[in-house]
């Protein structure tokens, strides 16, 4: 009997069409077992393009795997699912060599299509988000620096297939949905509260929230984002990254350090990696959000400036500042970011140096809140939050925006 594989594909460009890149994957379909993961960043395209190359790309991979094997796909692409089906014309003509191209692979009737909601192609969809990623940083995806098959939901085996002489129907057209845009956060599984009564699940993984010191922007309240022209501590910020050094090694409990790649991060954290004895390691996806046009400026002179994009900005976390980053976006890395560190530091204190919106997204992600929270909470300059990860997937939040430290 063939084996039979499932092959999961996204894609998806910022801007649409904009920088793009496109994941895939292939499953064993009795075990739900992964077998091969592939990504690439592939420049200016639109999401109809990277969605089509990631199916190219994951049918090439089952084919590596076995030639004559039986191919159910999976996307939450509508668009794909119809036209390779045969059930919608291909009009563009940028997609029909893609779909060519696809239709190729294996003899036909081997591949089979179904649409699948996005909640349930998370995996697929990390694995094409990396790879823009990678891309923004001019670089190509590495299956070695991939999170996405630990952060992505275990998946079921798929159902045996009836025996040869029963008769299988066509698969009825899934309604049209809206497909999300590839920078939208998929929600987070609620997972059972943690009570007195929960079992003993070990020591949990703990992460110590630093924001950074003060530079010249903060106390004037400007939009300092990953954007903008990266600017150092100030003097106030250097003394509040003693002073939280110093509160640290005093609690004796931290056992690594890891920061945001932008400067005022890289200062803080350094004090306090020497002050602890430890070395830093650079976290990516740790930086804050690039606030595009509105960074350098204050609250005010962006509504004044931009007034109708404010308002889209504050109401849709999926917004982004014209030329910038959704927030959306910004909580898609840093849960790849929290999803490494869980990984690499199981069980382990770890300082992690970073920015106002990745701390809060941290603490929203964690107590399960909607995305608005983020503007409900205060985050001063060099102030610490605390969350417990532990072994079941519970999060809890220990501590927010402490600043005691800096009032000696």
């Amino acid at each position: 009997m063939a084996r039979r594989f499932i092959v999961e594909a996204d894609g998806g460009s910022r801007g649409n069409p904009g920088p793009a890149g496109y994941g895939a994957l292939v499953r064993e379909a009795d075990t739900g077992q992964v077998l091969a993961e592939t990504a690439e960043f592939i420049g200016h395209a639109t999401n109809n393009v990277a969605e089509y190359k990631g199916l190219v790309a994951g049918l090439r991979a089952a084919r590596e795997l076995d030639p004559e094997a039986t191919v159910r796909v999976r996307m939450d692409s509508k668009l794909v699912v119809e036209q390779m089906s045969g059930r919608w014309k291909i009009k563009h003509p940028d997609m029909r060599p893609l779909a060519k191209a696809a239709g190729e692979i294996y003899p036909p009737g081997a591949v089979t299509y179904e649409w699948i909601p996005r909640a349930q192609n998370k995996h697929a969809d990390q694995l094409a988000n990396e790879a823009m990623d990678a891309g923004r940083r001019g670089e190509q995806w590495r299956p070695a620096d991939s999170t996405a098959e630990l952060s992505a939901p275990a998946a079921a085996p798929e159902a045996p297939p009836r025996d040869a002489g029963s008769s299988d129907a066509a698969t009825p057209a899934a309604p049209a949905v809206a497909a999300a845009p590839a920078t939208s956060a998929a929600p987070e599984p609620v997972a059972p509260p943690v009570g007195w009564g929960a079992a003993d699940l070990g020591t949990p993984t703990t992460l110590v929230l630093l924001r950074h010191g003060e530079t010249a922007l903060t106390p004037q309240k400007r939009f300092s984002g990953s954007g903008g022209t990266d600017p150092e501590l100030s003097e106030a910020g250097r003394r509040q990254a003693r002073a939280v050094a110093d509160a640290l090694a005093a609690r004796g409990t931290v056992q690594a350090v890891v920061t945001s790649p932008l400067r005022r991060c890289r200062e803080t954290a350094a004090l306090a990696a020497d002050r602890l004895g430890l070395d830093v390691r650079v976290e990516e996806d740790l930086r804050e959000t690039d606030f595009g046009a509105w960074e350098g400026l204050t609250f005010a002179e962006v509504r004044e400036r931009h007034p109708a994009e404010l308002d889209a900005w504050l109401a849709d976390a999926a917004v982004a500042p014209p030329g910038g980053e959704s927030f959306a976006e910004v909580a898609r890395r840093t849960a790849r970011a929290r999803d490494k560190l869980l990984a690499r530091y199981a069980g382990r204190t770890v300082l992690v140096v970073t920015h106002v919106t990745p701390v809060k997204t941290l603490v929203r992600l964690a107590l399960g809140a909607p995305p608005k929270s983020l503007f409900r909470m205060e985050l001063a300059a060099a102030s610490l939050s605390v969350v417990a990860y532990y072994a079941d997937g519970n999060a809890s939040l220990r501590l927010l925006n402490e600043t005691a430290h800096l009032r000696g």
